[in-house]
């Protein structure tokens, strides 16, 4: 039997630069012997950091996964203008750089709730195609502003420009540096990017490629990844296997159901306290 034949759960890597996030998956496809495995979040091939590698029953999670909050540290660059907006990208305009003076205070302006112009290289789709397919022939569009939420910014390093960030899913740091940079009179991109939390999952819970190799192989359960829903128990078990709607005292409208700990099911509610099953996780 096959290593990943009994394998589920969520496996926190340590991506490291140079390769895609789909390079991660397709490298741990045959290292573990499993074709069932997913991401959540992309990274980019320069960014380091936190990856979320679902294993088995846990790629059924992936769409529930798609809101959650992030952490980035990133070092931003001044004078430069980039068709991807960090400096791996084809230079566009370059102006000298206006000093900035107070740098932490400049970030604190960006905490809150706004909207978000995407980078061009990004995976938003506009009349159907992403924006990166587009780039790649540097044709310019339209792009949808976003709704995003920076929840903490801290300056770290104001002579390098380095910042840490906490922010709602969906937010591009790119843009972010690009709006920095805008907000002190400068040109500005993204330098490097780390992303050092999803959801409850920190470096510190990630393992390298190498690592998994060698047999270390930290698998967290579903009700850890999920965290960000109410975990509801239930029973009986065969109503949730069943698909059967069911009633709920609750003020949530969405809830994760549990069985002895282990989330078997995400439930919405249709109407007063009655909830349909959204998708099964057994």
């Amino acid at each position: 039997m096959n290593l990943g034949d009994y394998m589920d759960g969520i496996l926190p890597i340590y991506k490291e630069a140079g390769m895609t996030s789909h390079d991660v998956v397709m490298r741990l496809r045959r290292l573990l012997h499993i074709s069932k495995i997913g991401h959540s979040g992309t990274l980019d091939p320069d960014a380091t950091g936190v990856l979320l590698v679902l294993i088995g029953r846990a790629t059924k999670a992936l769409p529930f996964l798609e809101d959650t909050d992030k952490e980035y540290i990133a070092t931003m660059k001044l004078g430069i203008k980039t068709w991807s907006d960090d400096t791996s990208g084809e230079v566009m305009e370059t102006k000298p750089i206006t000093k900035i003076n107070d740098f932490p205070e400049l970030l604190q302006q960006f905490v809150g709730k706004q909207k978000q112009l995407p980078p061009m290289v990004s995976s938003v789709k506009v009349n159907g195609r992403k924006l990166y397919e587009y780039a790649r022939n540097h044709e310019i569009v339209e792009r949808p502003l976003r709704d995003i939420e920076i929840y903490e910014i801290e300056c770290l390093d104001a002579a390098r420009y380095q910042f840490k960030a906490s922010c709602s899913s969906g937010t591009y740091i790119r843009s972010l540096c690009v709006d920095i940079a805008e907000k002190s009179g400068n040109l500005g991109c993204m330098d490097t990017l780390v992303r050092t939390r999803v959801g409850r999952f920190r470096l510190a819970d990630c393992v390298t490629l190498e690592q998994v190799a060698n047999g270390e192989i930290p698998l967290f359960p579903l009700a850890k990844a999920l965290a960000h829903y109410p975990q509801l128990s239930y029973d009986p078990l065969a109503d949730i296997i069943q698909g059967k709607k069911i009633r709920l005292d609750c003020k949530e409208d969405e809830v994760a159901l549990c069985n002895q700990e282990d989330v078997m099911a995400i439930y919405r509610r249709e109407q007063n306290d009655v909830f349909r099953c959204v998708r099964g996780l057994w």
